[in-house]
């Protein structure tokens, strides 16, 4: 039974530490840092303003192009040092004879449908200037973010620098897209502590920049493409950066079983990733970058979903020997375990009725994404996962201003 016990507390310590310790944590090593290194104010003599790539990899995006396009050219930034490209491979919706439309935009389609790698790196053979920024098509970018994201490479130790991701939300919102945009929020901090101490570890396909001459060519089965181009610039000794104030905004996935196909896509990716990436689990090598990528990504991917599956039934086991009916700490811990699924299980049940209640939409996200990494690993090990466009549907934007 000590076994056992001993059990349970390191599972609750991993689960914990994986969603709300690294936090903590992060938040006091950023505090301890700002202390003993405070940041000088930089100082420029010059203006950093290099021309830049905006590059879309698209799959049948007609219904974006006007407002992507025109968006792009509403940026605040010097027009003439933007630089469009678009990547179309199987398009046949007349997404790449919309875009030959407009002045000024590159248009490199191809008949046959390869995926979004394959576009990417055919792709950046086109590109010719000093950085590129990848964004979707169907997201709509803040109009400073081009500005926003130059700045930081204005410091030659940044490598990638990541926007952030943010989620149209209407009040009304069902689970998807109410437990989306709380996650994002979360997610946005602790990218902002991320970097504060080191670097963020990944930054959001929505919207990313990197040095054009730190790009390395992607395996084209590849799942998380922004992932994987990202961490590779930080393996090289880089850092990747992010500003909040360099925004992508898309609305969240249709339904939840639009979000939850595209979590399944991520857990496998995440994991494929992991695989792939395993020279960066090496401490020795990669010191504080290891250390975050282990904390904030590899035991969300990994060692955390498998051990919620184990700390129910042992809980449950170590509190029937100490007396379920009891008040004993591990009966309340079982009892809380309880709640918490039985609020999942009902904001499952009240979403089907269409029935809003978003106290119980965070149980149920949590649940469902963790329950992706399940059908994602089962994926990964099949090898049927498709690095062909399998983009979720997304809800309607109404007026949202940029």
């Amino acid at each position: 039974m000590e076994a056992l016990k001993i059990l349970f507390w390191i599972a609750l310590f991993v689960i914990f530490y994986s969603y709300l310790g690294y936090g903590m944590l992060l938040f006091v090593l950023v505090k301890l840092k700002r202390m003993f290194r405070p940041q000088s104010k930089k100082t420029s003599t010059a203006a950093y303003e290099p021309e830049v790539t905006l590059f879309v990899s698209a799959f049948n995006e007609k219904d974006y192009v006007a407002d992507k396009v025109k968006n792009a050219r509403n940026l605040r930034y010097h027009q003439d040092k933007v630089k469009q490209i678009w990547v179309t491979d199987g398009s046949d919706d007349g997404t790449p004879e919309l875009l030959r439309n407009y002045e000024g935009v590159e248009v490199y389609h191809q008949d046959e449908r390869a995926g979004k790698i394959a576009a990417m790196n055919r792709g950046m053979e086109f590109v010719n200037t000093p950085i590129i920024i990848f964004s979707d098509a169907n997201t709509e970018l803040g109009l400073d973010s081009i500005q926003e994201i130059v700045n930081l490479f204005s410091d030659p130790k940044v490598g990638c620098v990541s926007g952030e991701k943010r989620i149209y939300s209407k009040e009304a919102d069902h689970a998807a897209g109410a437990g989306e945009g709380m996650y994002w929020k979360y997610e946005s901090q602790l990218k902002k502590w991320d970097a504060e101490l080191y670097s963020v570890v990944g930054a959001a396909g929505e919207l990313f920049a990197i040095r054009t001459e730190l790009w390395q060519e992607v395996e084209k089965d590849t799942l998380l493409d922004d992932f994987m181009i990202s961490l590779r610039v930080a393996m090289k000794g880089y850092t990747i950066q992010y500003n909040p104030n360099a925004y992508a905004i898309e609305t969240s996935s249709a339904n939840v079983k639009e979000e939850l196909k595209r979590k399944v896509r991520i857990a496998a990716g995440g994991i494929q990733s992991v695989v792939r990436l395993k020279a960066l689990l090496n401490v020795f090598r990669y010191t504080t970058l290891s250390f975050q990528y282990i904390s904030h990504r590899v035991l969300r991917w990994t060692l955390t979903p498998l051990l919620l599956g184990i700390i129910f039934p042992l809980n449950f086991v170590i509190a029937m020997q100490e007396g379920l009916g009891s008040m004993h700490l591990y009966s309340l811990l079982f009892l809380g375990q309880v709640l918490f699924y039985v609020a999942a299980l009902l904001g499952w049940f009240l979403e089907t009725k269409e029935i809003r209640l978003k106290v119980l939409f965070i149980p149920y996200y949590f649940l469902m994404m963790n329950f992706s990494v399940y059908l994602g690993f089962a994926r990964y090990m099949k090898g049927n996962q498709s690095v062909n466009w399998e983009r979720a549907k997304r809800g309607v934007m109404h007026n949202q201003a940029i």
